[in-house]
């Protein structure tokens, strides 16, 4: 080990971040605020003093350091620490930083992107998905997503985090892959191979805060904003420009080009936007989106928002003072809806009475909240969108919140019978907002999905009881032996017990063919395209069923969803224009939940002209013919 001086000319990239290889070494980049010393010590090859560039950020290129050299950053002659924008961390977060080359033969050249209409996404955990947790144990299983019918995987975060397993939302260095799921060309593969098949691929990333065993402060205090509280702990420093903000800025939108430029995703899910607090002239959410089309063309990007308050400004164009984004994700659609199948509004279900009228109203309008009252808040909630365009919404049945926020993590196969599964799950498919599967859906996984975190000692102690307090707000599970039954995060059995049973892909094959069947509907039949000219209209039945129309200019495009989620229920009285036909039309079953190839009890003979009975627990397709 030598303490040696720099070579080679460094140019003028004063704001770069981690280590760039190139062919006679590697540039290193790094901003430390808060000291004024910074060198970089690679293992075997000695420690490199980096040059101050001004305003924080040291750089400077050593020769002969490779793809594959490990390194740490010393500053201010202090004990060695990670590269916040490390590419690779085998050891773990808080192990050496490994100098990646970016350098993939890629074979995507033709593909063009997202659209940002008539998606079907499917959500992912990269460690729970396969048996293996890996990414090539994913990209084994893209050929059944593409029989599917998906077009959008979104992969749970990828960023390295403090622990063995854990959901990725605790992120503590952005730029480096979980070395657990495999390596970088591992993800680039798994990219390759889905854009071959025709499937896109977005990332969920965290830019709201960060994770336990974080680094960043050993940098400089100046990553985190003084000026706003976030209910998740310390958060970004996004509009103090006169303490970093800049710098901080240029570090998270360089993280998600990043990920566009290197490992060519498709986009993004920018998790809980309303606690990246930015009053910046150009808010951080719309620099993002900017800055990954930018990185993007001549492909398209697709970029969606998980946004607790519904606010509509996230969809409307950045001319308009919008972010841009082309979708929202709808918690309203299924808290509704799981509201309507199981009976139980507790908690934050409990601004849902899952009334025919509330499901007519989500598949309208996207959002059922658009600015009245609030139970759960005591407050006004939601923004105006009445006139919002059905593809700016993501509805889903069961996403990774939705099934953890329980006591045993459930999945709604666990929560009711197949038929009424069959049914809402229609609901979902058929309907004009964007889909969101989440991993097993498809074949009604019974492995519960749990929240872990493979942590120790406070800190796991720490999670787990912030964990039970936040699911005992569901009356149930204040029950004592209940308590004695929820699942330790920190306990890998916790994360094993989370993983998919690919068996059951074949043991429950008649609710994988509805999947599979309802997409190839919505992917063929012209009346269920976002991009249609038509019109969606609803009305309530009965106690549990509706009407949802679908009308179009060509009379034979017209559409009938029936949907009963109660007893059987008499068609005799129809005194609901929508049920007319089109002139000169009468209405034909088209599509049943009951088919017996879906395990249903069979189709019932209907003439909608006539008395009929519309089954309990079923959803029914009729069009029109001549």
């Amino acid at each position: 080990m030598f303490r040696g001086a720099l070579q080679g000319d460094i140019g003028e990239t004063p704001n770069m971040f981690g280590a760039i290889v190139d062919q006679s070494g590697t540039l290193f980049g790094v901003w430390a605020p808060d000291h004024r010393e910074a060198e970089v010590v690679v293992t075997g090859k000695g420690s490199f003093s980096l040059s101050p560039q001004g305003k924080g950020y040291f750089a400077g290129h050593v020769p002969g350091v490779t793809a594959g050299d490990r390194y740490m950053f010393r500053l201010d002659g202090g004990a060695p620490v990670p590269d916040l924008a490390s590419r690779w961390q085998p050891d773990g977060n808080d192990g050496p930083s490994v100098v990646v080359s970016d350098s993939f033969k890629w074979t995507d050249g033709d593909w063009p992107g997202p659209s940002a209409s008539d998606e079907v996404i499917y959500e992912l955990h990269i460690g729970t998905f396969t048996p293996e947790g890996t990414w090539p144990g994913a990209l084994e299983k893209l050929e059944a997503l593409k029989a599917l019918g998906v077009t959008i995987v979104q992969v749970m975060p990828i960023g390295t985090f403090k622990g063995a397993f854990g959901w990725g939302y605790d992120t503590t260095l952005p730029y480096a892959p979980f070395a657990p799921y495999g390596s970088p060309d591992d993800m680039r593969r798994f990219v390759d191979t889905a854009h071959a098949l025709g499937i896109a691929v977005i990332l969920d990333v965290v830019y709201n805060h960060v994770g336990l065993g974080d680094h960043f402060r050993a940098y400089g205090e100046q990553f985190f904003t003084k000026r706003h509280e976030s209910e998740w702990g310390a958060s970004f420093n996004y509009d103090d420009y006169e303490n970093g903000a800049s710098a901080v800025r240029d570090f998270i939108v360089g993280n998600a080009v990043y990920w566009i430029e290197a490992f060519h995703v498709d986009g993004l899910r920018l998790d809980a936007v309303q606690a990246m607090i930015d009053d910046s002239d150009e808010h951080v959410v719309a620099a993002i989106t900017r800055a990954v089309r930018t990185a993007a063309a001549p492909r398209t990007a697709y970029m969606v928002v998980e946004n607790q308050p519904q606010e509509r400004l996230m969809i409307e164009r950045p001319e308009q003072g919008g972010m841009g984004v082309d979708a929202m994700y709808s918690d309203d659609f299924q808290h509704a809806v799981r509201v309507a199948a199981t009976g139980h509004n507790d908690f934050y279900y409990r601004d849902y009475l899952g009334t025919p009228q509330e499901l007519i109203s989500a598949l309208k309008y996207g959002f059922l909240y658009q600015g009245q009252r609030s139970d759960m808040r005591d407050a006004a909630y939601g923004t105006y969108n009445l006139d919002t365009p059905a593809q700016r919404f993501v509805h889903f049945l069961e996403n990774h919140d939705q099934v953890a926020n329980s006591a045993t993590g459930a999945r709604l196969g666990a929560l009711m019978a197949p038929a009424r599964l069959r049914a809402i799950t229609a609901l979902l498919l058929l309907g004009p907002q964007t889909p969101c599967l989440f991993q097993g859906q498809e074949f009604a996984s019974s492995n519960p999905f749990l929240y872990f975190f493979g942590i120790d000692g406070e800190e796991a102690e720490s999670v787990a009881t912030g964990r039970r307090q936040s699911v005992s707000n569901f009356p149930s599970v204040v029950d004592p032996v209940m308590q004695n039954l929820l699942a330790r995060p920190d306990d890998r059995s916790t994360f094993v017990r989370s993983k998919l049973d690919w068996a059951e892909a074949e043991s429950n094959a008649p609710i994988l063919a509805l999947h599979r069947d309802l997409l190839q509907m919505r992917r063929e039949d012209p009346s269920f395209s976002q991009t249609s000219e038509r019109r969606i209209d609803g009305a309530v039945l009965g106690d549990a069923a509706l009407v949802i129309r679908v009308t179009t200019h060509d009379p034979s495009g017209h559409r009938l969803l029936l949907i009963n989620l109660g007893r059987d229920h008499n068609m005799g009285v129809t005194a609901e224009p929508l049920l007319a036909p089109p002139p000169g039309h009468r209405w034909m079953p088209y599509w049943s939940s009951e088919h017996p190839d879906y395990g249903g009890a069979g189709r019932r003979p209907m003439d909608a002209a006539a008395y009929w009975i519309l089954p309990a627990d079923c959803t029914l397709v009729l069009k029109p013919q001549a």
